[in-house]
């Protein structure tokens, strides 16, 4: 457990460097901008992994384009509401312990497994 001063130092940083993402997210293009990251699995295999795309769905989302956002990556596009589930749930462990379990529970880490790994095997069969 993180000391009371750690924790607020983890908000201010939080609140700071989230606007700055969305900042050089919707500046920057992924798709055509040398400098940022690129997927290595990719890069050595050709394959898409689960999370290819999710920088240019993150820059397509920021201007309004869900039609590109959901071509960049369909599965994390479709995924945006239950991250922000898991967000609350994360931000709320303590006031609501039962439903924090229940998330971390083993069925729930191997459906998340299983939905991830057909999202890679479907993604490459079909080319998307």
């Amino acid at each position: 457990m993180l000391p009371k001063t750690a924790k607020s130092n983890s908000r201010w940083l939080a609140l700071f460097l989230l606007p700055l993402l969305f900042l050089i997210y919707y500046i920057f293009d992924p798709a055509s901008s040398p400098w940022m990251p690129q997927c290595v699995f990719h890069k050595l295999t050709g394959l898409n992994c689960m999370g290819c795309g999710a920088q240019r769905m993150l820059h397509a989302l920021f201007h309004g384009d869900i039609p590109g956002a959901f071509e960049a990556n369909a599965f994390l596009l479709c995924s945006l509401p239950l991250l922000a589930f898991l967000l609350f749930v994360e931000l709320n462990r303590k006031r609501h312990p039962g439903l924090y379990k229940r998330i971390h529970s083993l069925p729930v880490v191997v459906a998340t497994v299983i939905l991830l790994s057909a999202w890679l095997i479907i993604r490459n069969l079909l080319g998307i």
